[in-house]
């Protein structure tokens, strides 16, 4: 067994895996609400949420070249922090938010399997949960290309959305348009800030990048960049094309744009699998690389730090993350696993900022720098979020 990850991945497949985990399943179910805030101005909301996630992405991008580590935020709090127990629990944290998002993702991905397959849903679960375990033992590479044909499938479903919303009769809401509600706009950007949670997990490939200090921050601005002008694109056809009563109240509000255009609600329920499919691939393989991380720190996890002699892949951490994922996907519904993952992260994000300031203080030069100033906005940012979730204005 070998104790380093074999280094095969380039920045092409590294920003696709970014934009596939960011673009995940969440945009499909995420425009409803935020038309219900913010109305015609949503592609605003989704701009804004972009430019709040960008100072974090940015200190993400500077963290990923000093410490090129597959625990990423674990490495970073402890260099930041000196504390090994803060780092540690930083990264057991991701380990689980990755986790319940992935078991959140593959049971909503079976149930739109079961819609248009006449299967029982826990054996669409298990068996997509298999066969994207399997994909991610073989190897990272492997991981990555199929990862990337998904995305591939993602963007196109999004931009058969738009096709199909641009041919659909114009809403009488996009026409004569409502004054904008600045306070609805703040609350809509704050819930279309959690479809840019994804970044943050390319940095966790971060050893088997070719290059890394280039790649990474490469592959973590340029997908931001292109999820929000996908977002944007997206939302300004939705809100065009769907009354905003009848966008807000929907649980699939991108079939009802593109079922407005004529098209065939089968088609796009079978990218939202493949959006959910991609988004469980990238969390479980992102999980293990955090777990294989902490294992060669030592101690109880150190059994985790082995990679496989042939695959290159850390195989037995993740084979523990994808039977968690497929047990948690099996018992626990979809509401009782949603919001975990935010909260998680945005505690992340403050402790990753802040680990930036203080690394900046004791040591200014790194192989990618941002100013002085992008972590602490992207600690306060943060922060705002994390309050505005925890008193009731994200539900």
């Amino acid at each position: 067994m070998s104790d380093h990850l074999k280094r095969r991945i380039g920045p092409g497949l590294l920003t696709a895996y970014g934009v596939g985990v960011m673009v995940g399943a969440g945009i499909y179910v995420l425009v409803g609400t935020v038309a219900a805030q913010a109305g015609i101005y949503a592609p605003l909301a989704f701009l804004l949420a972009g430019l709040i996630a960008a100072p974090s992405a940015l200190s993400y991008a500077e963290l990923s070249t000093r410490i090129p580590e597959a625990a990423g935020e674990a490495a970073y709090v402890e260099a930041g922090t000196g504390s090994r127990a803060l780092g540690l629990i930083v990264g057991l944290a991701i380990v689980a938010g990755g986790t319940v998002s992935a078991a959140a993702v593959l049971r909503g991905g079976a149930g739109y399997l079961t819609g248009f397959v006449d299967i029982p849903l826990n054996f669409a679960v298990v068996g997509l949960g298999l066969m994207l375990l399997v994909v991610a033992i073989i190897g990272v590479l492997e991981s990555l290309a199929m990862a990337a044909l998904f995305t591939v499938i993602e963007v196109i479903g999004l931009l058969l959305v738009v096709w199909s919303g641009w041919q659909a009769p114009v809403s009488p809401d996009f026409t004569a348009p409502a004054a904008p509600y600045f306070s609805g706009i703040g609350v809509a950007a704050t819930l279309a800030f959690f479809a840019f949670i994804g970044f943050e997990d390319i940095v966790n490939m971060a050893e088997e990048v070719k290059r890394p200090e280039r790649s990474l921050p490469i592959a973590i601005i340029g997908s931001l960049i292109i999820t929000t002008l996908l977002y944007a694109g997206v939302t300004v056809t939705a809100v065009r094309a769907v009354p905003l009563e009848d966008l807000a109240a929907s649980e699939r509000p991108l079939a009802l744009v593109y079922e407005a255009g004529g098209g065939h609600v089968a088609v796009l329920s079978a990218i939202a699998v493949t959006a959910a499919l991609n988004g469980v691939l990238a969390q479980v393989v992102m999980a293990a690389r955090v777990l294989f991380g902490l294992g060669k720190r030592g101690g109880p996890l150190g059994v985790f730090r082995h990679a496989h002699p042939r695959f290159g892949t850390p195989v037995l951490a993740t084979v523990l993350i994808g039977a968690v994922v497929i047990g948690a996907a099996l018992v626990l519904p979809v509401s009782d696993l949603a919001g975990v993952t935010s909260t998680i992260l945005l505690v992340v994000f403050t402790l990753v900022n802040g680990a930036l300031i203080l690394l900046k203080r004791q040591s200014p030069k790194a192989p990618f720098r941002v100013a002085a100033w992008v972590p602490v906005v992207g600690l306060i940012f943060a922060l705002l979020t994390l309050l505005a979730f925890a008193f009731g204005a994200v539900s």
